[in-house]
């Protein structure tokens, strides 16, 4: 397309370019790189264009771009919303430094009081030398010269401090981050089983619904496409549910599970039975073999829960729930009341 057709195109767009590209980059979890931004752009601008034709291709069924896919339509793997969590291994070696580095920061902190208390006490010995000297001009020499010692003391202290601080700052960030990833599944990036007994044990309000969500026949997915078409599905699933439940708190349980919290049992019914029928609407494919996977379902239980009530209770109605619903032909929900309520 050449420069004046190009230039007339973006004329007659009606909405903001620069919106619709940051839009593009948090879709795909993508930094604000240069290349991240060139390739949102020049999708949004060609929406007809081989490259918006394939990124198309490759995101049907709600799929987000692979690192894989991402490097080879010229952009930058580098997320910008969500940080991928280091491997067992890895994590276990961040959590090590971080202990490690909080203890140089303890220390370092005692240090510093420590060296500020001893220079204050000698201070005080030298005032008080000084003022024993009955020669008033002596005493003033040696006020002066301990001022202008104390002066010299204080800057370097606060200079001390305001590292300490900065490196503080630096450690409260890292342990906030790590602290967020101890949190989070690192397949669909939802909050983990953690996360959920937390929000669950943090509930203030009488009445409050909850799900138990199970994909379909997913044994069948991974058998038939492998395990890593089966994470996309995953990830596919556990992104429909998080986005079309923005009043409910969505966690992935374990395995295919995800399990959600909703203000009010009418708001959980009306979700999620949208979220299903959406789901059961879409037709995957699998990326580089372009074989139709089809449409994935869920199959949902829901109940009522009330404050104080202990979670383990509550799951057992949602899960008798969830195996009614796969008892009565999967892609639907039942729901079991909580009599106790």
């Amino acid at each position: 397309m050449g420069l004046l057709a190009m230039t007339v195109r973006r004329q007659e767009q009606p909405v903001d370019l620069f919106a619709q590209a940051g839009a593009f980059l948090r879709a795909h979890r993508l930094s604000p790189h240069p290349a991240n931004y060139a390739l949102a752009h020049a999708n949004v601008v060609d929406p007809d264009g081989p490259l918006a034709t394939e990124i198309l291709r490759l995101t049907q069924g709600g799929l987000r771009l692979s690192v894989e896919d991402v490097v080879r339509l010229g952009g930058v793997a580098q997320t910008g919303v969500a940080v991928t969590p280091p491997p067992p291994a890895e994590r276990t070696e961040f959590a090590d430094a971080l202990v490690a580095r909080t203890r140089l920061q303890v220390d370092g902190f005692r240090d510093t009081v420590h060296a500020m208390s001893v220079e204050a006490q000698d201070f005080g010995r030298d005032l008080a030398a000084t003022l024993a000297d009955h020669s008033p001009a002596a005493q003033i020499g040696g006020i002066v010269h301990l001022a202008s010692v104390m002066i010299e003391r204080a800057r370097i202290a606060e200079s001390r401090l305001a590292s300490a601080t900065r490196e503080a700052d630096e450690l409260r960030a890292a342990l906030d981050e790590a602290r967020g990833s101890a949190r989070r599944d690192p397949l669909t990036d939802l909050p983990n089983r953690r996360a959920f007994d937390e929000a669950y044990a943090a509930l203030d309000q009488e009445e409050a619904a909850l799900a138990i969500c199970d994909i379909d026949r997913f044994k069948q997915v991974n058998d038939r496409f492998g395990h890593a078409v089966g994470d996309r599905v995953l990830k596919a699933i556990g992104a429909s549910l998080a986005e079309s439940c923005p009043q409910g708190f969505v966690a992935r349980f374990g395995g295919e599970e995800f399990v959600m919290i909703f203000p009010t049992l009418a708001i959980a019914r009306g979700t999620l039975e949208e979220t299903r029928e959406r789901a059961a609407q879409r037709r995957l494919r699998v990326r580089e073999t372009d074989e139709v996977i089809g449409a994935v379902t869920f199959s949902a239980g829901l109940t009522g829960i009330t404050r104080g009530e202990p979670l383990e209770a509550a799951l057992v109605r949602a899960d008798a729930a969830l195996y009614a619903a796969k008892q009565a032909g999967r892609n639907c929900m039942r729901e079991i009341p909580n009599v106790g309520g």
